[in-house]
């Protein structure tokens, strides 16, 4: 054979094996609304730069009719590239492969590019859109789950891992993205689930869709196992890019900063009137949070569920913060078990990555009811504290409003390790609301006495000043000087060091 015969030949096979499963296949996963494994690709990564590899990688299975059938790639496309000019990794399941299945072969593949990831310090990326355990090949193909979830275990808090779920993922699948910190699920055509409605049916006699057992809309509003939503599968590559522009590659990294063309010095006048001076009026903390960011802008994550709690990414001075906040317009910012859980796992990504964690609080307490403790509400609550106090980036908080028991305390207080804790004026931080206290002190006087006590208790209580004197607030400031205010705390911050006692790691209450 000629050197241009071999040539030739690799050509043929070069385009035959990013073919996947043909021309058919192809255009069936295009009717069913759905881009291919490198479409998916491409528009992710910066145009050019993906490199892949193990392309003609095919399984070594002998059972049933799978020795007839040898299709490049084996069902999963792997390699590098970059996006916004920074190295990612990313592997992508081919449904037009075996369904997107995962074998002996293609689990390797991707075992290899997560110890590459590792081993740079890069982010990884995982598009999902598998049929799940291939079953022809029985325990090789959970023994590569195994070896996955492995990888995602050891790569979690040294380089971000993110999910999309574009298609199927059920089964042993699911907890690959589940190990991962974050994960896109597209609107129409996607959906996770241990079990699938079949198996449910039989089991508890329950009829239930795919979408509602397992749909984007029920992982992004009642599971919380879902971070971001997306209407289109465009949309997702997008998002994922948005995301990565606020996030470190690695955890020895600092996260990205962007040229601050908004003023640090900007006052925000409009401020001054957002927080109501009756204590039962509702308001939308984003009304806080946006303006005080660079341009206004807020990568909110988790936005449909456990909306009591707000969690997500801006910038201050042109850094990357992590925003915590209560929201009163939503159950009056009581924190639950779904916001506690919410909070507690974004402290820990933040800290993980070094990013700065600005909290806005507002908050009255933690929800009362059987169903909140008999389904562990003081378990999930010291979750929140428990994350803080290990957190040791830099800590602001900023009290609003309500700051009340036990839930001030777990609200990145000072006491449990905020580096500046800040208050505007309509700040009340006490053991709980004038009403509720004057009940349990003055249970037995009447109406007019508890009157007179109510408001000797907003007097001395429902203010700041007391806390401001022993120390528990550093600076009472304007609703309008936020922004300021937040940028020079942080400016103050930036080279803190803390170190926790050497062990081998804490016993978070899960």
């Amino acid at each position: 054979m000629t050197r241009e015969e071999l040539y030739r030949s690799f050509e043929e096979k070069n385009a035959l094996a990013e073919l996947g499963g043909g021309n058919e296949r192809i255009q069936k996963q295009h009717e069913a609304g759905k881009l291919t494994a490198r479409e998916r690709i491409e528009k992710l990564l910066d145009k050019g730069s993906f490199v892949e590899i193990d392309k003609f990688s095919v399984h070594r299975s002998n059972n049933f009719d799978m020795p007839k059938s040898h299709i490049a790639g084996d069902g999963v496309v792997c390699g590098y590239g970059r996006i916004d000019g920074r190295q990612v990794f990313v592997y992508a399941y081919d449904f037009t492969v075996y369904g997107g299945t995962l074998g002996a072969v293609n689990a390797r593949k991707i075992v290899k590019v997560q110890e590459l990831a590792l081993k740079n310090g890069a982010p990884v990326i995982a598009l999902n859109d598998s049929g799940g355990a291939r079953i022809q090949e029985g325990v090789e193909s959970l023994s590569g789950y195994a070896s996955i979830f492995y990888q995602n275990t050891i790569a979690s808090g040294v380089i971000p891992q993110i999910s999309a779920i574009l298609g199927p993922c059920a089964g042993g699948a699911c907890y690959s993205p589940a190990l991962t910190d974050f994960i896109f699920m597209e609107k129409n055509n996607s959906y996770m689930f241990v079990t699938g409605p079949d198996v449910v049916k039989t089991v508890t006699h329950e009829e239930v869709t795919k979408e509602e057992l397992g749909g984007a809309y029920t992982h992004g509003s009642k599971s919380g196992v879902a971070h971001f939503v997306c209407n289109t599968e465009e949309e997702v590559p997008a998002s994922i890019r948005e995301l990565l522009s606020f996030l470190p590659s690695n955890n020895m990294e600092d996260a990205p900063s962007d040229v601050c063309t908004d003023d640090i010095n900007r006052e925000i006048p409009a401020l001054q009137d957002i927080v109501p001076i009756d204590p039962n009026v509702p308001y939308d903390m984003k009304d806080i949070i946006e303006p005080a960011l660079d341009d206004h802008y807020f990568f909110e994550v988790m936005s449909h569920f456990a909306a009591n709690a707000i969690v997500g990414f801006g910038r201050l001075g042109g850094n990357t913060v992590g925003v915590v906040a209560n929201q009163p317009a939503f159950l009056a910012g009581v924190l639950d078990i779904d916001s506690s859980d919410k909070i507690a796992r974004f402290v820990r990504f933040c800290d993980c990555f070094n990013i700065p964690i600005i909290t806005f609080e507002d908050v009255p307490g933690f929800l009362p009811g059987t169903v909140q403790e008999h389904n562990g509400i003081i378990r999930h609550g010291a979750k929140i504290v428990y994350a803080y106090a290990e957190a040791t980036v830099p800590k602001i908080t900023l009290i609003t409003r309500k700051a009340y028991g036990g839930a001030y305390i777990v609200m990145s207080s000072k006491e449990t390790g905020s580096d500046v804790n800040l208050a505007y004026p309509t700040a009340e931080i006490a053991v709980m609301g004038a009403e509720g206290a004057v009940n349990i002190l003055y249970r037995k006087a009447d109406d007019e006495a508890k009157q007179k006590a109510i408001e000797e208790y907003r007097e001395n209580f429902a203010n700041p000043y007391r806390s401001a004197e022993l120390g528990y607030v550093d600076e009472i400031i304007l609703p309008k000087h936020t922004r300021i205010k937040l940028i020079q705390a942080l400016e103050m911050a930036k080279n803190k060091v803390k170190t926790h006692p050497p062990k081998k790691h804490g016993n978070m209450p899960l």
